[in-house]
């Protein structure tokens, strides 16, 4: 390993330690909130809750295979790599802001808008990414390991842990996985962003926490994918 690679893997480390640390006893007893709540919601809602997720992620994740660019000049040094995934991010963090203002300050029905369309922008990040580390994503299971990186991105602490180790042991996991449970997938995203979308309906603070709160959606999911990505091609 050169330097920036030796650093790299560090900071994987770092970030795996961060993922496997206990939970706290207000983490538990959030989720454990979340899930009496969700125990109230009846079955129908949360089988069209599912279909509604499961088909706009599978339209997003089409789109965004057409739309991502599959040859770039980007070099094989992981640090250049890397340089241009920041830029991306960057640039996808901005959009996102300018996204969640825009929907925040519409109240409601505006609010509403901006939930599969901030998803849109995080999956067409993810394809960004995984363009970039140089793995193909007209593949069927790259394209389940883009949604095992946002799973892990945006879910509660136990479920965290059992995706990263999916995404860990990915060569000799994947063979194991047909596909998503879209129920888990959507039902961990819901809770994982409730709060925060509430906030961003309310008139007067919704384009504040909008903006603030896509932003640091974003961020999360930087994170977890470049560390994701840094388990494949740095090894652990």
């Amino acid at each position: 390993m050169n330097q920036y690679e030796q650093q790299a893997y560090q900071e994987m480390l770092d970030w795996e330690l961060k993922i496997l640390k206990k939970k706290s006893t207000f983490q538990q007893l959030s989720k454990k909130a979340q899930n009496k709540i969700n125990s109230y919601i009846p079955e129908r809602a949360h089988q069209i809750m599912t279909e509604a997720i499961k088909h706009m992620v599978q339209t997003t994740l089409v789109g965004s295979d057409f739309t991502t660019r599959k040859s770039q000049d980007i070099g094989i040094l992981l640090e250049d790599k890397e340089k241009l995934i920041q830029q991306k991010l960057e640039s996808y963090r901005k959009t996102a802001m300018i996204e969640g203002a825009g929907t925040g300050a519409g109240g409601i029905f505006l609010g509403l808008a901006d939930f599969p369309l901030l998803l849109s922008i995080k999956m067409k990040f993810l394809f960004e990414v995984a363009t970039i580390y140089g793995f193909d994503t007209s593949n069927y299971e790259e394209r389940l390991f883009i949604l095992h990186v946002f799973q892990l991105a945006f879910s509660n602490d136990d479920k965290r842990r059992e995706v990263y180790h999916l995404i860990k042991h990915w060569e000799e996991e994947k063979g194991r996985l047909a596909d998503m449970d879209w129920r888990v997938f959507q039902q961990e995203y819901r809770d994982y962003i409730d709060l925060v979308k509430l906030l961003q309906m309310v008139p007067g603070l919704g384009a504040i926490v909008g903006a603030y709160a896509n932003y640091n959606l974003l961020d999360q999911l930087g994170q977890t994918a470049k560390n994701s990505y840094r388990l494949r091609v740095l090894g652990s």
